[in-house]
């Protein structure tokens, strides 16, 4: 496709270091954006740092580690929430990340086989920030705050002996979250289940903010004949199972986390709102204010824009692994 390939002959030569923050299981959506994180690295366009989870369920590190192993990178480090939000149970997660063949072996291999094996998130970001050059990374959160929050009152460590907020100044360029309705809107999902995280979010985080809203994704829809069509160069594929268990086929999903993810690699697909600052009521509303030098922006999106991010979206998703590129 012409729109994405002029884009990215634009940015050729540059690699997007990406945190991405997801709460993987409660909508099918944050399978696209690592879908789509995972072709941008096989462009050599980003490199995936490590993937963190605000759903505090215990398949959901076993499906992204199945995802990542699915795409070649089984080895992406990867951290979980403790006593979060969202424990109820997933079959867009639980049941590709639990089918077995025949012989007992997993449909698709993974490293984890329950989340509760692996590291506390908020230990997983310090060590990777702690390995970057300052500045250097950009974090992508499509789920709650709850990890970067604790991210920001973190003491210094054996990693690293700054503070959190300390560690973020210096270490993140860009904070690209799929979050809030703007300029004022409803209470928004990924902002009223944490309410106190998203605050502390938006007052204490010292880089820009640029928030995908909930007006964004709703108006960009993942068209079921994708799914239905475009993965079948393999029998068994994580992304389309996934979106099979998550809902009834067929079905149009709006791309709420897949604009953050590409807005934090491909900015030219959006318009920016002026800067400003963003606070979040009592009821998880997000209220914007235009204030000159204000670190917080949200996307604002024409339907030609749109149309173009959703073909983005589209040819992304759909990439064949490096490994099965050829045979494609």
């Amino acid at each position: 496709m012409l729109t994405l390939c002029c884009a990215f002959s634009m940015l050729r030569g540059q690699s997007v270091r990406l945190i991405f923050d997801t709460d993987m299981g409660n909508d099918v959506d944050d399978a696209v954006a690592l879908a789509m994180i995972h072709a941008l690295e096989s462009r050599g366009e980003a490199k995936l740092l490590a993937v963190t989870v605000t759903k505090d369920n215990r398949w959901a590190a076993p499906f992204i580690d199945a995802m990542d192993t699915f795409y070649g990178r089984g080895d992406v480090p990867i951290g979980v929430v403790r006593n979060g939000k969202t424990p109820e149970d997933s079959n867009m997660i639980r049941l590709p990340a639990e089918r077995k063949r025949p012989d007992g072996q997993f449909v698709y291999p993974r490293r984890l086989l329950d989340g509760r094996e692996a590291p506390e998130a908020v230990a997983v970001l310090r060590r990777v920030l702690a390995k970057e050059k300052d500045g250097a990374v950009v974090i992508v959160q499509v789920g709650f705050s709850t990890n970067l929050a604790r991210l920001l009152d973190s003491p210094p460590d054996s990693v690293s002996s700054l503070p959190g907020r300390d560690l973020v100044k210096r270490k993140v360029r860009l904070l690209s979250m799929m979050g809030g309705a703007f300029p004022q809107g409803q209470a928004e999902y990924n902002i009223k289940t944490d309410i106190p995280a998203a605050r502390k979010l938006f007052d204490q985080w010292s880089t820009p903010i640029v928030a995908s809203g909930f007006e964004v994704g709703e108006s960009i829809l993942y068209p079921a004949t994708s799914i239905e069509k475009d993965y079948t160069y393999v029998q068994d594929h994580p992304l389309a199972e996934s979106y099979r268990d998550y809902m009834k086929m067929p079905y149009d999903r709006p791309m709420w986390d897949p604009s953050a993810a590409l807005y934090a690699v491909h900015p030219d697909y959006f318009t920016l709102s002026p800067r400003g600052r963003i606070t979040v009521d009592d009821e998880g509303k997000t209220l914007f204010k235009a204030e000159a030098g204000g670190t917080h922006q949200y996307l604002l999106a024409s339907p030609e824009q749109r149309a173009r991010a959703l073909e983005a979206i589209i040819e992304l998703a759909r990439r064949p692994p490096d490994r099965l590129k050829q045979a494609h």
